[in-house]
Order: C-alpha cells, then sequence, then structure tokens
C-alpha cells in the first residue's frame, strides 16, 4: 500500500484500483477492447477504471453467451458513470448485435441526461460515420430513443411509475441502482426472463439512509459472497480497516480537509486526478455530516442501506452515553468462523437497563492471543457474573485455558447456537427500547465501524439470525462480543459479593 505524505500529492499515485473487483466464472473469451476500439473511434476516451469494469463484464462463454449475466459497479458520483453506459450501449447496438438496448434511472431527467450525452456524440464533427448509422431520433420526454438502419434501437426511461413495462431488452442499464425498489426489481426482470442472451448492468453509489436499497445490496452481497458464478461486480470505496482510514478519522469526525482525507477520496473516486473539483469536494468535506461524505464521497457501505441494517446510525448515535453506569459486570468473548479474529466486550446490568463496551479486538493466528486473553479474564472473573465464549474456532480452546488458571465452571458459558441468536436479538431489541448504552469514545471506533457494517444474517429455518458484516473487510466480532456480553449480564444468576468498579477494567 502506498502510503501519502505531504511532499506526494495523489496525483502520483494515478488511479486507484477498485476495492472490490469479482469477475464471473467460464470466460473463455472478452470483447472489453472491442467496446474501447468503438468507443475511441467516437471520440469516448475511456479511463482506466471503465476498461477494468468492462474486462470483468465483457466476458464471452464457449457458446457465445455474456459469463456475467449480471454487472454491478457502485462508484462515488461525478466519476464517469454516464460514459460508461453510453459506451457498453453504442457497442450492444453496432457490434453485439442487440437489438434493444435501455438506459434507465430512477427519474426521467436522469435517463434524458444519458440521452443528451448520446446525442452529443452523434452529432459531433468527426461521426459522420455515426450518423450514417442512425436512421431516426425521437426527441419527445419520456419517450428518447434512437433508432439505428440495423434495427438497433438505443432507449431511455425512467423507472418511476412504469413498473416493468418496455424493459424488456439484451441489455438493460440501470442507472441509480441504490434507489431500485424490490417491486419493481422484480416486475422487471421477469419482463426479461425470456431473452436469450440478456445482461443487466445495475449501476450506483453507496446507498444513503433514505435509499430503498434491498436490491442493490443483495446483488452485491451475491457477488461478493460467491453465490452467484454469473455475477460481476466493481466496487470504489475507502478502505474502513485501513491504517489510512484510522488516520483520518478525527479529521472526518471535525469536518476537516486533510492529505490523510485526501487520500481516502482518491482511494474511493478512481477518475479523481482526472476530473475532480478538490475545492469542491473540500467544500463537501466541511458541510456534510460525516456519515454522509462518507456515503457520498468515499464510498463506504456503512450506513443503513435505505432501513434494510437493523442498527442505524442515528439509533446507534442516540444510545451514546458519556460515562459507564455502575453495575455487575459481564464478558463476551466472540471469535470468527475462519479464526482470524476474535474480540472481547464488557456489559454491566443496573437499574435502568444495560451498558456494553468493547475492550479488545485482535487480529492474526489464534494461538498468538488466546494464552493473553485467557490470563486478562483470569485476573479478573471473582469480581464477574458471567464469561460467554462464542465460536468454533476458539471457544473450546479458551475455555480450556481458563480452566487450567482456575476459572471455575460457574462463571464460564460456552454459548450454543440459540444462546448466541438470542443474544443478538436481546440486544437489538435493548438498543430499539432505549435499554442500551454504549460509550462515545474514540477508543470504542472499532465497535462503531462494527455496527456501521453488519446487519442481521438468518441462521437455519427456524427465523433466527445473527450478525455477519455485509462488506468483504468488515468485521462482525465486536458486535456480536457485546451482544454475548449483555446476553450474560442480562441471564446470569451469579452476582459477585463487591460491588463492580464505574469503569470495566482494560
Amino acid at each position: 500500500m502506498i502510503r501519502l505524505t505531504s511532499s506526494q500529492p495523489v496525483a502520483l499515485l494515478g488511479e486507484a484500483r477498485p476495492r472490490v473487483l469479482v469477475e464471473p466464472q467460464g470466460a473463455r473469451a472478452n470483447s472489453w477492447e472491442d467496446v474501447a476500439d468503438l468507443s475511441a473511434t467516437a471520440g469516448i476516451v475511456l479511463d482506466g477504471w471503465q476498461e477494468t469494469i468492462l474486462r470483468a463484464s465483457m466476458g464471452e462463454r464457449r457458446d457465445a453467451t455474456w459469463a456475467a449475466k449480471r454487472v454491478g459497479v457502485t462508484v462515488p458520483r461525478q466519476n464517469g458513470k454516464s460514459q460508461l453506459l453510453v459506451s457498453r450501449a453504442l457497442a450492444g447496438a453496432l457490434l453485439f448485435g442487440e437489438k434493444k438496448i435501455v438506459i434507465s434511472a430512477h427519474q426521467q431527467d436522469t435517463a434524458r441526461e444519458a440521452f443528451s450525452k448520446l446525442m452529443e456524440i452523434v452529432e459531433a464533427d468527426a461521426n459522420g460515420w455515426l450518423r450514417e448509422r442512425v436512421k431516426s431520433v425521437m426527441n419527445a420526454l419520456n419517450r428518447e430513443s434512437i433508432k439505428f438502419t440495423n434495427g438497433a434501437t438505443i432507449q431511455f426511461k425512467a423507472r418511476s411509475g412504469a413498473g416493468g413495462k418496455g424493459f424488456s431488452s439484451d441489455c438493460l442499464m440501470l442507472d441509480e441502482a441504490q434507489i431500485l425498489g424490490s417491486r419493481a426489481w422484480t416486475s422487471i426482470n421477469s419482463t426479461m426472463s425470456a431473452m436469450p442472451n440478456p445482461q443487466v448492468w445495475l449501476l450506483g453509489t453507496a446507498p444513503q439512509d433514505e435509499d430503498d436499497s434491498t436490491v442493490f445490496e443483495s446483488v452485491r452481497a451475491a457477488a461478493i459472497e460467491g453465490k452467484s458464478s454469473s455475477a460481476a461486480w466493481c466496487e470504489w470505496g475507502a478502505d474502513v480497516t485501513s491504517p489510512e482510514y484510522a488516520a483520518a478519522r478525527a479529521d472526518l469526525a471535525a469536518r476537516r480537509w486533510s492529505s490523510a482525507v485526501e487520500y481516502l477520496c482518491w482511494s474511493a473516486n478512481p477518475a479523481w486526478n482526472a476530473r475532480m473539483n478538490v475545492d469542491v469536494v473540500t467544500g463537501e468535506c466541511e458541510t456534510y455530516a460525516p456519515e454522509r461524505f462518507a456515503q457520498d464521497r468515499l464510498g463506504i457501505w456503512s450506513a443503513t442501506g435505505g432501513g434494510t441494517r437493523a442498527i442505524s446510525a442515528d439509533l446507534w448515535r442516540d444510545r451514546e452515553v458519556g460515562a459507564a453506569p455502575v453495575g455487575t459486570i459481564s464478558y463476551g468473548v466472540a471469535f470468527s468462523m475462519d479464526g482470524t479474529r476474535v474480540s472481547l466486550a464488557g456489559a454491566r446490568k443496573h437499574d435502568g437497563g444495560v451498558h456494553g463496551e468493547l475492550i479488545d479486538a485482535m487480529t492474526g493466528p489464534l494461538e498468538a492471543g488466546i494464552a493473553a486473553l485467557a490470563d486478562w479474564l483470569a485476573g479478573c472473573w471473582r469480581d464477574t457474573a458471567q464469561i460467554v465464549i462464542s465460536g468454533a474456532a476458539g471457544a473450546a480452546t479458551l475455555k480450556q485455558a481458563l480452566r487450567e488458571r482456575g476459572v471455575p465452571e460457574k462463571v464460564l458459558r460456552i454459548a450454543s447456537t440459540g444462546d448466541y441468536t438470542a443474544s443478538c436479538a436481546m440486544l437489538h431489541d435493548a438498543i430499539r427500547d432505549e435499554t442500551f448504552t454504549h460509550l462515545a469514545h474514540e477508543g470504542q471506533a472499532v465497535l462503531d465501524d462494527s455496527v456501521a457494517v453488519s446487519d442481521m444474517k438468518r441462521r437455519g429455518t427456524s427465523g433466527a439470525w445473527g450478525w455477519e458484516a455485509t462488506i468483504p473487510d468488515g468485521d462482525e466480532t465486536p458486535l456480536e462480543a457485546v451482544s454475548l456480553a449483555v446476553w450474560g449480564a442480562k441471564t446470569t444468576r451469579r452476582k459477585p459479593g463487591q460491588k463492580q468498579r464505574a469503569v470495566i477494567r482494560r
């Protein structure tokens, strides 16, 4: 990773690579260079990041069908998505034999912007060859289209109020996909089912809190988690787990522009050095709420995603307090499924409810941290109501280590699947009922990040659920550890003899 310093402007770093790149399986050939060549002939010079998307999406299988049936692209505003839409649409009409290409946006004015951009290209002085291939143009509002002499048509449609009418096409490009509603998506998908070789593009930005982003999130998750072998996903955004993000947190919270913030902007915006106005973005940083700037300019999927996440940023912020109350302590330890992460949290039950804090989060081989973790817990078990441990990767090993250090069975509990899912639901209910609090402190930043990137994930068929990070480098274990600690504090019958101190031991 290149580090940004005051003597190393971001312009020297070139173009940022995608933070997430998923390519479909089974491609035997790739037509991306044909698209780039046609675009260049039409006067559209594609950026490197746009060519990266084309490489991921234009692969063909042995039977000449698209390897990527769905293509997802998420990049902050003003980087050049419209240029990519026009390039792909032109190639469909002139190179790939696609008879109907539809470019759609949530509102008609956005769809018309794409139409205007394509018309500028058609009418350019150097593009007489392209005008010769245009048979007719429909310029009427809400009916914009370009028909070519080979029978291909590019249409521009708004989704608002349209249902699935008119969306059946060989290539469907859905702009503003972060506000594509599930009802519209279901209706549109049904119109595509009879096409022999369809390709659907979903292009958007990281969802805002008010967006109905359920569809965009589900397409993203299916691609990233490998549930779909015929999906491409290309995402630019700041890495919330990186040292650079940690270095910029204070500046972001204070709405202060700095070289650290500029580095994050560069990493999230592939066209930063080509078409971004730094003065305008500086103003965004200084005037937007930090959460809005993170979503809108840094491409961070860490907010509620249109209400689909269980704990919204506002709900979590409302439960902040400046100091921990006095009460009986329980601890929660959560190991990740792959055995690379473990988090430790504490919770206190008190008359007004329950208070939770993250104590530590460790990464790396578990063997390097279990002994130290066991030593720490063994040093405070006498003042502890319960220690609840979850995670097949390390729970049994930690319990044995605690036994060897003299911690009695009555204090220890290996959480069953039912215990774990109950703990997640218990914390969620306590937050909504306003009986849970947590510290507003920079030392809790890792927990804040975990809450921001985690959501409910169904476990089994009973309807029970647990926490799961919704981004590839997210970590749900801090939130899981707090949930286990809260569950331990609220369910234990053990009452240590002495009153606990007001601050959880660290």
